[in-house]
């Protein structure tokens, strides 16, 4: 009789291959393993609890189908953060089409009296102004800053080369710095 793993000692990629057979607990338990990271890079992404969660359940909810797309070539986490990048950037825009809707409709107003808390906490803020970059530039600022890839893993993340990820870190240095100074944290 062969000795059988258990599901907590399988690597990730016994896991996803087991998953792509139709292995459900398997599924859940790769889906247990990275939902701290999908969450992470969410609410990094996008700075509010609640949104991060929603991006996390949509995160979850594509892996289903997605998980047969995985080829391997990288490490997963890596082709996870880009499924997780996509949901986010799919919900900023679906967020942006509602809010012009509401705001047509004149309640903007009523459903979003209150201010948002102001944070003493300068990370916070520096985040806040990460959330503010282009696109590229926050997503590279997340993947070597907020996630601690290198820049070679940060560029197969987003898939570009590792020298436009280090120009996008250097640009999103300098706009922050101005970002930071314009918001008086610096």
């Amino acid at each position: 009789m062969a000795m059988m793993l258990d599901e907590s000692e399988a690597s990730d990629a016994e896991l996803i291959g087991r998953a792509k057979g139709g292995d459900r607990g398997a599924f859940g338990k790769l889906l247990e393993r990275h939902y701290d990271f999908v969450y992470r890079a969410a609410y990094r992404w996008c700075g509010k609890k609640a949104d991060a969660e929603d991006i996390a359940q949509e995160v979850c909810v594509r892996l289903g189908k997605a998980i047969r797309d995985y080829r391997g070539g990288g490490a997963f986490t890596t082709w996870l953060y880009s499924v997780t990048m996509n949901a986010a950037r799919d919900m900023m825009r679906k967020t942006a089409r509602e809010t012009v809707k509401t705001e047509a409709y004149g309640v903007h107003a009523l459903i979003s009296g209150e201010a948002p808390a102001e944070s003493d906490d300068p990370a916070e803020a520096l985040w806040a102004a990460v959330r503010q970059l282009p696109d590229k530039q926050r997503d590279a600022v997340l993947l070597v800053y907020g996630e601690g890839l290198s820049h070679a893993a940060a560029a197969e993340a987003m898939a570009i080369s590792e020298t436009t990820v280090s120009w996008h870190i250097h640009e999103a240095k300098k706009r922050l710095k101005t970002l930071m100074r314009s918001a008086g944290e610096v």
